[in-house]
């Protein structure tokens, strides 16, 4: 069995992948940031979320030795110029949390009538430092005026997605994942590895 480093401590997150590649099939033993010694996090400096996610991938994988994934994810709102964008998780400022987050949003976005938005998944895996694949995957939406929904986490329940008429917490985790920004870059992780991305290959 393959093992496979995700570079998160974020629990909800970190569900989120196992449910996603457990389904799809893909044997692995993943493993989070918790299960290894990893060292200090590292500080998500990139402008973009490829940045970011090639970033976690080659630090934690050269500090670990295992092939690791990188991840970065967020939202961004057409009538904000694309914020919160990679600062989604620290939106609110350092050590706030999901509800905070949601709040500021609400807030910005009071008198908008723009709400179109975007979850946007960007996904790195490296070897030893060197990136070995990266994919994103987005889905569009619309920003609502309130919460709907006890799911799911982040901007979640803020987030509709007009072909169901459901917010992202309102979905069930298996029927998110059929649909959502971080399962579009992730079947095409699961390709990756099917393909035998994975595999060890001799130096020539």
């Amino acid at each position: 069995m393959t093992a496979l480093l995700l570079a998160t401590r974020n629990r909800g997150k970190k569900r989120e992948l196992e449910h996603f590649l457990s389904a799809a099939g893909a044997s692995l033993r993943l493993l989070s940031l918790d299960d290894v010694a990893a060292g200090e996090d590292i500080e998500e400096t990139g402008g973009t979320f490829a940045e970011n996610a090639r970033l976690k991938a080659g630090h934690y994988s050269r500090v670990t030795g295992l092939d690791t994934l990188g991840d970065d994810s967020g939202l961004e709102v057409a009538a904000l110029g694309g914020r919160p964008g990679v600062l989604s998780a620290r939106y609110a400022g350092p050590g706030a949390g999901d509800g905070e987050r949601v709040a500021k949003l609400l807030d910005e976005m009071r008198d908008v009538a723009d709400r179109r938005a975007r979850f946007v998944s960007a996904v790195c895996i490296s070897r030893r430092g060197a990136a070995l694949a990266q994919f994103v995957g987005t889905v569009e939406g619309l920003i609502l005026r309130e919460k709907r929904g006890a799911g799911g986490f982040g901007y979640d329940p803020l987030f509709l997605f007009p072909p169901l008429c459901r917010t992202f917490a309102e979905l069930p985790l298996a029927e998110k994942n059929r649909i959502s920004h971080r399962a579009r870059a992730l079947e095409q992780v699961r390709e990756f590895i099917r393909r035998g991305g994975l595999e060890e290959r001799p130096l020539v």
